[in-house]
């Protein structure tokens, strides 16, 4: 039997696997009526994108979610793919073009798309060559992109059923608008950073005398008011209702209008009303009736509406109204104001709330059945905290803009007729009207997250009733980071429901964010970002994989260490050791399955026992998306139990003379590393397959070998009870040993008093353990406690106690030399301390910090002393 090499390094075997797996088609599901079907969509990262943490972590959660089911014996679909991410490719490609000498204008549109499409090509399989060095094992023959012809064609498809249900529209509406990218953003698309600005109060000058004092943080759209509002409660206010303010700088005449939306505490309880440039404003506006002035043009400057500032760029423009009110003494206060503005997530441009005529989804009816699912148990959230989010957003709803002014996407099924104005939605490109004139094709593209949210069903071939739709549809679980909740998860519910009428999930696992030691958010501009390949690379995969699992708890950011890392890349070579020893001890001939034994008894009964429960926790775990815990369940049963325990108690027993006795020992041992193998391969899946190719009596690839299932025949609570005893008592020998600075080639005899007779038979029968790791020569019972040696330790464990005679272990001389020198030298750092702290000058120059731990010091030093002298005094002279 050939053993594993002496040296565990990840790089000598990884790549290797994975082909394997590969070649294999291990990863690949079939319909399968024999099984049960278990589907797990990969949430789609943008086509040119990177690997960052948060991508490892969520796609390592899915990985050991379809490893364990596909060992379980379901047939388990984990489909990955890719999104174009319309605004962040196209931005891309616009830079890129630039960096050619050309715009996108001058290419065309057809021009521009050729472009876009050479990008993706060229970039579009980093990000998928990154997760396989992961070790992901998602169904690589049915990999998706949002483009494709199938999700394209079910993007079509959907716009015109919602279109033909008058679910979508068009229509005049305030939208997020990027000046730079020239196009309206979803609200997934903007990022709201914290940022010093100011606030102005400016007095407006009302028709009949006097004046109204407005605050507003945007100046540059006071062009476009048209009314000033307040609470019709407001008592101070009352009598001006229905009454005029002349817009300084525009002459233009506008009303003092009444409504609830004004809250009374805030300001000056009246507020200024732009309705083409604020989204509250704009529903004011449409319940009175004010009409629309956009005073801003797309690029992000001042249009004609705006009178004298018409040209300006729109901060120009803010300085210049402030200026010209602060000349007419219009200025009251200028105050520092913070406050979250929202930016463009790709070219950080601060983003312009305008009106615009773009296409909508009416969000109401579908929100509707998706809050009902939720409220009646049929979607669960992991945690259940995030129900609270799912909720409020479905409750608040608004209509959805889903038009976008770029080229890269889905473009719009919609024609417009050059001479009656009619609008055709159609699948099919249509040249003519009806009424036998030219139809022109809406320019505009699909928000990105209208496709994403058909990605559950569109992947797998709807609308067409696919083989693999009927099979794998519904999927069971959605793991995706809390952040994009309201984005994309419940996008991808109502779609489902309207679309398909069933949940696209029943479970939404949520991750959350991966953050610095510190507990930053990884960022370019912190530099604190961390690659996952060059981590991958110093330490293996399966390191990686196992730091972010097991510092990770559902919907809770985790901070991520390297120290950690390292420290999993140990527990892989401890386990690679623990191999080596068990493979170096097997003898391949008579090697026997544990079911030809008939019974278990000492440490073969314990770890089996053992062995079985941790088998039960990690399956419960993993049924409750407890998969940190799961992960801590298995790394205890492998470091402690059995490489600490288990084969130290076993080595006698592989070296000696019994063979019957050795071969049991080898037998179970060999059990118990199969099946730990296959528990931790789907935290670890390399190194348990490069392990699990070496056992002597296993076939194929672990990858699809069978999930271990609990056997309660194998568990004894009785052995378990007796070898957890046993280890309780050479603990506290070995403890009471380190204490008394006893070198570990010396041993004693140890003298037992019990009056437990269970407990003198577990001691009696497990005698060999406490010589080989307890340092014993024997144990020695006794009935009377005045037959203990004097000097003696005691140990005192549950109903017995153990004494190891000092006499036989201490040289009480030489001890007492050692202990009278640290006590010399725990004084003088005594003294040392309370000069420094006694020392004025240290005490109020030096940092609190530094203080506090020269005060800590003193408390730890005399603690120190305390122990030292009590050692003294029980010292024999």
């Amino acid at each position: 039997m050939e053993n594993l090499n002496k040296t565990y390094d990840p790089k000598e075997f990884e790549d290797r696997i994975y082909k394997e797996w590969m070649d294999g088609k291990y990863f690949h599901a079939e319909v399968d009526r024999n099984k049960k079907p278990y589907t797990i969509m990969m949430p789609p990262p943008n086509v040119t994108g990177n690997l960052h943490m948060g991508h490892a972590l969520n796609n390592t959660i899915q990985d050991i979610l379809i490893r364990w089911k596909r060992m379980d014996g379901y047939s388990a679909l984990w489909l990955p793919g890719t999104d174009h991410a319309s605004i962040s490719t196209e931005a891309k490609v616009v830079e890129k073009i630039k960096e050619d000498g050309k715009s996108k204008e001058e290419l065309g549109r057809e021009g521009f798309l050729e472009e876009a499409w050479a990008w993706t090509d060229k970039y579009g399989g980093n990000i998928k060559n990154q997760l396989k060095k992961l070790g992901v094992s998602c169904d690589w023959d049915r990999d998706r992109f949002t483009l494709d012809k199938m999700l394209s064609n079910a993007v079509e498809e959907v716009f015109i059923q919602l279109y033909e249900k008058d679910l979508i529209y068009r229509g005049d509406r305030i939208i997020n608008w990027c000046p730079s990218c020239e196009t309206a953003i979803s609200d997934a698309e903007v990022e709201h950073e914290e940022q010093d600005g100011h606030i102005w109060t400016f007095d407006y000058p009302m028709e009949e005398g006097g004046a109204l004092q407005i605050a507003t943080t945007r100046p540059e759209t006071i062009p476009g008011d048209l009314a000033v509002a307040v609470n019709p409660e407001d008592e101070r206010y009352r009598d001006l209702i229905g009454k005029h303010i002349i817009l300084p700088m525009m002459n233009r005449r506008i009303p003092i209008i009444a409504d609830s939306y004004v809250d009374m505490e805030f300001g000056t309880g009246a507020v200024k009303i732009t309705p083409s440039h604020d989204p509250n404003d704009f529903e004011v506006g449409e319940r009175h009736g004010l009409g629309q002035c956009k005073v801003m043009t797309l690029d992000g400057h001042m249009s004609e509406e705006a009178g004298p500032y018409a040209g300006m760029e729109r901060y120009e423009c803010r300085k210049q109204i402030i200026k010209d009110f602060e000349e007419k003494g219009l200025l009251v206060k200028v105050e520092h104001h913070h406050n979250a503005v929202g930016h463009c997530e790709r070219c950080k441009t601060t983003i312009e709330p305008l009106i615009s005529k773009q296409w909508f989804v009416k969000m109401e009816p579908l929100a509707k059945p998706a809050l009902e699912a939720y409220k009646n148990g049929d979607l669960r959230f992991v945690p259940s905290r995030f129900g609270k989010i799912y909720t409020h957003w479905l409750e608040n709803i608004k209509d959805w803009c889903i038009s976008r002014q770029l080229w890269w996407g889905h473009r719009l099924p919609v024609y417009y007729c050059e001479d009656c104005d009619e609008t055709i939605v159609s699948k099919e490109k249509i040249e003519t009207c009806s009424c036998g004139h030219k139809v022109v094709q809406d320019p505009d593209t699909l928000d990105t997250w209208f496709s994403s949210a058909l990605w559950p069903f569109s992947t797998l071939g709807w609308p067409e009733e696919t083989e693999d739709y009927k099979y794998f549809y519904p999927t069971d679980v959605l793991i995706t980071g809390y952040d994009i909740i309201f984005f994309w998860v419940i996008r991808m519910v109502f779609s489902a429901l309207e679309q398909t009428g069933e949940l696209p999930f029943k479970d939404v696992f949520l991750t959350g964010l991966v953050r610095d030691e510190l507990g930053r958010k990884m960022s370019k501009s912190l530099g604190n970002g961390i690659d996952p390949l060059d981590v991958i690379d110093h330490y293996g995969a399966d390191a990686l994989r196992f730091t972010l699992v097991t510092g990770n708890s559902p919907g809770n950011d985790m901070r991520f260490y390297m120290e950690r890392v390292e420290a999993n890349r140990n527990f892989a070579n401890k386990l690679w050791n623990a191999a080596r020893f068990v493979f170096m001890n097997l003898e391949e001939d008579t090697l026997k399955d544990i079911s030809n034994y008939s019974q278990f008894v000492g440490e073969d009964a314990w770890i089996l026992s053992k062995l079985q429960k941790v088998a039960k926790e990690v399956h419960e775990k993993f049924e409750h998306y407890d998969i940190g815990l799961a992960a801590a369940a298995i790394y205890d049963f492998i470091w402690s139990d059995f490489c600490d325990w288990y084969i130290e108690m076993i080595k006698g027993r592989l070296y000696g003379e019994d063979q019957e006795d050795r071969e049991k020992a080898q037998s179970v041992a060999y059990y118990v590393l199969k099946n730990i193998l296959k528990l931790l391969h789907p935290f670890m899946p390399f190194i348990t397959e490069e392990i699990w190719s070496h056992l002597p009596m296993e076939k194929g690839k672990l990858i699809v070998a069978t999930w271990p299932k609990y056997d309660e025949s194998l568990v004894n609570e009785q052995e378990e009870h007796a070898i957890e005893y046993v280890q309780e008592a050479i603990k506290g020998i070995r403890n009471a040993r380190a204490e008394s600075n006893i070198v570990g080639s010396k041993k004693s005899s140890i003298t037992v008093y019990t009056e437990d007779d269970k407990i003198k038979k577990i001691l009696t029968s497990n005698e060999v353990h406490f010589k080989n790791l307890g340092y014993a020569t024997e144990l020695d019972f006794i009935d009377d406690k005045s037959q203990i040696q004097e000097q003696s330790i005691s140990v005192v464990l549950e109903k017995g106690e153990l004494f190891l005679p000092m006499a036989e272990l201490v040289d009480f001389k030489k001890e007492r030399e050692r202990l009278e020198k640290e006590v010399e030298k725990t004084k003088s750092e005594i003294e040392r301390v309370n000069k420094k702290l006694s020392n004025q000058g240290f005490i109020s120059k030096a940092p609190e910090a530094i203080v506090k731990k020269e005060e800590e010091k003193k408390i730890k030093y005399e603690e120190i002393l305390k122990n030292l002298e009590e050692r003294l005094s029980e010292m024999p002279q």
